[in-house]
């Protein structure tokens, strides 16, 4: 059956109120000329009412998804009306984004491609702009945020990242049970911007959330404490496990500096190089040769291995069932490490301290949030980061954040074409 290309377009973009008239091939694109329907009347851009018509404007070129390879353009030459409300206007161009070069589904195509490739990657495969990619991936964002469907939130996780020197990006996340995005993002880690996420939720919908799933960082925990008094403020457990590590590697870097100081090149020193990753992994983790090297340095009496020792008895605190006596198992393990006169390890200690009902709050909690969703979408989100990298305002950021990791909804088309 012979189809024209007349019939396609009707199929996947079909234009109310206009028809496509012609099409002309040259070596590298295509050129559709469109022309309004014989006896539609124009619509005004403004209230997009029906207006008589004024006058015509030189043919303007708006470019639409590449067919076969080809750069493809539609042409036509807008109308002008005189709306008695808004004045003499450019009529409404239904394909059209505002006075932007290119059709609304040649945006939402590159808004596509954008969730998979960088932006850069985009711009150069379809032989176009940065610009135009970026201002489609806005468009989407815009429309996207505009309609997201906010009820039933009743677990969000928070948690800060530094995308550049000096500066970070408050994150909240929607971890429940069968749907996990990216809710807001806001600069820097204040309390001012934590609060503009409860200001952007609402009251109402601020009442409903029964847990969040935060760090340590003392303006989150008065914001959550202010406007979400009823739920349930779980401390991250891999906050707590990355602190620890910090620790660790603190008292490995400053024993190793201090022993080769003082053997210049004896024994001691020979374990304890490249002995990070060893320490610092859980051991089911290890590879041979990093198992191999534990060995070696658990025979050693070190601060550093008794550091180690510590970090991982602590491990034994989240297999608990009982609160109680987890509670009991935190009390005596953070007096042991208070009596190691090991400094990094004992500040852990005072932080798990000041902190205890929190961190309870983790067994109560668990099993009806998923509490490590926050961890598995902050990689996603440094992926992301490293894929696009080269953002150097934080509006860029926050619309590339929001566009890969936001789940948000999207129009309806006769035809997808990724």
């Amino acid at each position: 059956m012979h189809v024209s290309l007349k019939t396609l377009l009707n199929r996947v973009e079909r234009l109310k109120g206009f028809v496509y008239e012609s099409s002309q091939l040259s070596d590298s694109m295509i050129e559709i000329q469109l022309r309004a329907r014989c006896g539609s009347q124009a619509q005004c851009s403004g209230c997009q009412r029906p207006a008589p018509g004024y006058d015509h404007l030189a043919p303007r070129r708006f470019q639409f998804v590449p067919l076969w390879g080809l750069m493809t353009f539609f042409v036509y030459a807008p109308r002008r009306v005189d709306c008695s409300d808004c004045g003499i206007v450019v009529e409404h161009l239904a394909w059209a984004l505002g006075k932007r070069p290119l059709t609304r589904s040649y945006a939402w195509f590159l808004a596509s491609w954008a969730r998979l490739l960088s932006w850069q990657e985009v711009s150069r495969t379809f032989r176009t702009s940065w610009e135009c990619v970026f201002r489609s991936v806005e468009m989407a964002v815009d429309w996207g945020r505009a309609r997201m469907d906010l009820s039933g939130i009743t677990a969000v996780g928070i948690d800060e990242i530094h995308w550049q020197k000096g500066k970070f990006l408050t994150l909240v996340y929607q971890i429940n049970q069968g749907m996990k995005r990216l809710l807001f993002v806001s600069e820097n880690r204040e309390e001012k911007s934590l609060r503009k996420f409860f200001l952007w939720l609402g009251t109402e919908r601020s009442a409903v959330i029964q847990f969040i799933c935060s760090d340590m960082w003392q303006p989150y925990l008065n914001v959550i404490a202010e406007r979400a008094k009823g739920a349930l403020n779980i401390l991250d457990r891999y906050h707590i496990a990355a602190k620890m590590n910090k620790a660790l590697d603190e008292v490995r870097a400053k024993e190793t500096r201090a022993l080769v100081a003082r053997t210049r090149g004896g024994k001691t020193k020979v374990i304890l190089t490249h002995s990070r990753w060893c320490l610092l992994k859980r051991p089911e983790n290890l590879t041979a040769t990093q198992s191999i090297k534990l060995k070696e340095l658990l025979a050693c009496n070190l601060r550093t291995i008794r550091a180690y020792l510590l970090k991982e008895e602590f491990q034994l605190f989240w297999d608990y069932l009982s609160p109680a006596w987890a509670e009991k198992f935190m009390d005596q393990w953070t007096t042991k490490v208070m009596r190691s006169r090991i400094e990094p390890m004992k500040k852990i200690a005072r932080m798990i301290r000041s902190h205890k009902p929190l961190i309870l709050n983790w067994f109560e909690a668990r099993g009806q949030v998923s509490l490590g969703a926050v961890e598995g979408l902050n990689n996603k989100l440094k992926a992301s980061i490293r894929k696009s990298y080269g953002f150097r305002t934080a509006n860029a950021i926050k619309i590339m954040l929001y566009h890969k990791l936001g789940a948000l909804p999207e129009p309806q088309f006769a035809h997808r074409f990724c």
